[in-house]
């Protein structure tokens, strides 16, 4: 079946409706939100006259709903405009509307009952072939079908995402027998391509596959805490980003999450996995109860494991609770050994072989939870899934894990990961036993470019479905690296198209950074048909080394810090004129350098994701890649006349001097960073790179020809300057900033309005460029700059020029 999905309905609007309603608008679909109708009218309807027959009455629940949404930090739309997209209504008077929707998702309250009422209402209106599926948690989704259709049944299944949509990847889908295999494909396929999630095909199991393993690991903490005598403090610094699991790490997690809802969702899985062999430790914790029975919840009760205070002197102060007495105490500093032993190592795969290794508390920690966590995982073989990497997909994408268990166990190795079980006395599934004894040792194996899983029914490796056709670094850098230094890797994608990745601390642009897009585009010129510039870091360049650029400028050594500079703006220069195409996949943070390289890319392809801004301002100085020339540049294509050209002149100085970063890759058009009609948004991160490639590729086999070096770009001048000064003046008069602040935005100013010109004048780009690295140098020679520099540098912020 041709199947499209253009319009929606998302029937309940709380918290987890309402965003999955934005996340749909975000993508482009026409939604229909609806919710229940008010019992009464509340006091300010009264006073206002309002009745109970108007819409604004009726409708008060679903529009309070969505504008409390749209209001959220972060935000669940990624252009604030995409929010029209979405048409609101309720039950009673507009059910009817249901009819012309590709697919109808349930969102009400976690109840069988009121779900099978609502069932039976859409069951009313909704046209036969609709796709039907519900949100829920923690309900079995074969017991919401009694009474319905057979269409219906052929149609429906679980489709559980996570909260926040936009931001969790991801979307667990649960068919029951009478689902269509067509629904279960179409669905695994559309939320991957067009939603970007990972989508994860579960069994009907208590909490599916992401919950039912992520909560056993929290519980399991819990217990492990109270064993080995661990503070709050202590757990959230061994489990957030050193062993790749995000910065809230554990019990910060809970206090967002709301200890309300980890604690249902144990005691759901107490009660309905009675052949659990980890099932005692779904029993909650004396402190766990007592924090329930105390209202101590998280964020939405102002305090759980951690809470918010003001001191004697009106500063904002966290305090973090003591297991033992229950009682808040001041966070205290954490230091193990082997944390200390492990600073040095960025990659994850090696840092986490370091923390096991470790002899003190920490080491023994780790040793205690991953041999735990092994055998757990191999024992939900097949009773949540039959494939193993189902888990690592769930894990990763539903709790930001950078690691799953099976990959982290082949990390360890085979027998290692068997060691720790045995010394934390559990016990591994017998096919795990079955897999060594028949010589293989690792759950995972890359084949031409190719990640295959170990498949237990088959006793083989086997291709990943819906991967046969991506392009995935990390299963070609082994076999296709055609060239590295220690900031750089390049590998060959096929086809003539070549990657160029990034693996400094933070991506950060340095001298090996520039040395490997030179020599990418060197190759590329020669033997290829085209280059990409994308990585698998956690962001793509939080922008250039800071440290570097300090060191400089305080030992004045300013003929280096020209030539360094150059050098950056020849490279981003090269990267425009290069007689290949350039295709630049942007994700994540792309700040400062990582956006100007970026902004002379032939095309970027970037994620929905993106955090891309020209940030230089807040560190005293201004964009001095190309940047600040590359405003100018778009500022003189962009301008006609008269207030027009004044505005937005006006406009791209403050995108600049507010330092402004895009929440969305839609945001980065809007600001200025991304191109209309060139560059393109891709919503998934697992195809990114391979739209990246066929970008490059229909380049080439279009005849790419290199773009004209740019000689008639037309800048303003004094009519331009006038307007920047007056307004520094300004603002320094009304001490919105400071007089640093104020020649910066002069200097920003003399730049893009193509320095002190008497009238409109018609200059080159390397004009530009060299009024823009003058600026850049004289900036550098400023104190206050210096200063600024120094605090970023000590404060260990060497991402951003």
């Amino acid at each position: 079946m041709n199947r499209h999905i253009r319009k929606v309905a998302v029937l309940g609007s709380g918290v987890m409706g309402s965003r999955i309603a934005c996340h749909f608008a975000n993508i482009g679909c026409e939604v229909v939100m609806l919710d229940i109708v008010p019992r009464e009218l509340n006091e300010v309807e009264k006073k206002k006259g309002i009745s109970e027959d108007s819409k604004t009455f009726r409708n008060r629940i679903v529009n309070d709903a969505l504008q409390f949404a749209l209001k959220s930090n972060p935000s669940p739309i990624y252009r604030k405009s995409f929010a029209s997209r979405i048409e609101t209504g309720n039950f009673d008077d507009d059910m009817s509307k249901i009819a012309d929707c590709d697919w109808i998702i349930e969102v009400v309250i976690e109840r069988l009952d009121i779900k099978q009422q609502v069932f039976e209402n859409v069951e009313k209106f909704r046209k036969p072939g609709t796709l039907i599926t519900t949100n829920t948690s923690g309900i079995p989704i074969h017991m919401m079908l009694e009474g319905r259709s057979d269409d219906f049944k052929a149609h429906f299944c679980g489709s559980h995402f996570f909260n926040p949509p936009r931001y969790l990847q991801l979307l667990e889908i649960i068919p029951t027998p009478s689902t269509s295999p067509e629904v279960v494909d179409f669905l695994m396929d559309y939320g991957q391509r067009f939603l970007g999630k990972k989508t994860v095909l579960c069994k009907d199991t208590p909490a599916f596959i992401a919950n039912r393993v992520g909560v056993y690991s929290i519980m399991s903490l819990f217990h492990a805490v109270n064993e080995m005598g661990l503070t709050v403090d202590e757990v959230d610094k061994l489990t957030g980003p050193v062993m790749g699991r995000p910065k809230s790490a554990t019990f910060r997690t809970c206090d967002v999450v709301g200890l309300d809802t980890l604690v249902h969702v144990a005691n759901g899985l107490k009660a309905n996995c009675p052949d659990d062999e980890e099932k005692h430790l779904f029993e909650l914790p004396d402190y766990i109860s007592k924090m329930v029975e105390n209202n101590w919840l998280g964020s939405k009760t102002k305090q759980g494991f951690y809470k918010k205070i003001k001191d004697e002197d009106g500063k904002s102060q966290i305090l973090s609770l003591d297991l033992n007495t229950l009682e808040y105490t001041p966070k205290e500093r954490v230091s193990f050994p082997t944390l200390e032993m492990t600073k040095p190592i960025d990659d994850l795969k090696q840092r986490t072989k370091m923390l096991l290794m470790g002899m003190d508390k920490a080491g023994e920690f780790y040793r205690k939870i991953f041999g735990g966590l092994f055998a757990y995982v191999s024992n939900r073989l097949p009773e949540i899934t039959d494939d193993l990497y189902k888990i690592d997909d769930a894990l990763k994408a539903g709790f930001g894990w950078e690691l799953g268990p099976f990959e982290t166990w082949d990390i360890l190795g085979l027998d290692q990961g068997l060691k720790l079980i045995a010394d934390n006395n559990k016990e591994v599934a017998a096919w795990v036993s079955e897999m060594k004894d028949a010589g293989i040792t690792s759950f995972y194996q890359v084949e031409k470019g190719t990640k295959r899983y170990y498949d237990v029914a088959s006793k083989s490796y086997q291709t990943i479905p819906g991967t046969e056709d991506l392009v995935m670094l990390d299963a070609l850098r082994d076999e296709n690296k055609v060239w590295g230094n220690s900031d750089t890797t390049l590998v060959d994608l096929g086809d003539g198209i070549l990657n160029l990745e990034f693996h400094t601390k933070m991506n950060t642009i340095g001298g090996g950074v520039i040395e490997g897009i030179n020599k990418a585009i060197d190759m590329a010129e020669k033997d290829y048909r085209g280059l990409v510039i994308s990585n698998n870091g956690q962001n793509f360049s939080a922008g250039a080394n800071v440290g570097m650029i300090f060191m400089m400028a305080i030992e004045q050594d300013f003929d280096e810090l020209n030539f360094a500079v150059k050098a950056f703006q020849d490279t981003t220069m090269r990267i425009r004129y290069s007689n290949i195409p350039v295709v630049i996949a942007p994700h994540n943070m792309a700040l400062g350098g990582g956006c100007e390289i970026s902004m002379h890319a032939d095309k970027v392809v970037a994620h929905a994701e993106l955090y891309m801004g020209l940030v230089e301002f807040g560190v005293g100085l201004i964009p001095g890649g190309g940047g600040t020339k590359e405003f100018a540049k778009r500022l003189s294509e962009e301008l006609h006349s008269g207030d027009i050209k004044i505005n937005r002149l006006r406009e791209r100085f403050l995108t600049i001097g507010q330092a402004q970063v895009s929440t969305s890759a839609y945001e980065a058009f809007d600001l200025g960073y991304l191109r209309e009609g060139i560059d393109e948004v891709v919503v998934s991160r697992e195809h990114q790179l391979t739209r990246a490639k066929e970008a490059a590729v229909m380049m080439a086999e279009a005849g790419y020809v290199a773009p004209k070096r740019e000689k008639d770009i037309t800048v303003v001048g004094q009519e331009g300057l006038g307007i920047v000064y007056v307004g520094a003046h300004s603002m320094l008069s009304g001490k919105y900033i400071s007089e640093h602040d104020s020649l910066i935005s002069q200097k920003l100013g003399f730049v893009l309005c193509g320095g002190d010109l008497s009238e409109n004048t018609v200059v080159s780009e390397q004009y530009l460029l060299d009024l823009e690295r003058k600026k850049f140098l004289e900036l550098c020679a400023e104190k206050k700059t210096l200063e600024r520099l120094e605090s970023m540098v000590k404060k260990g912020k060497i991402l951003r020029n």
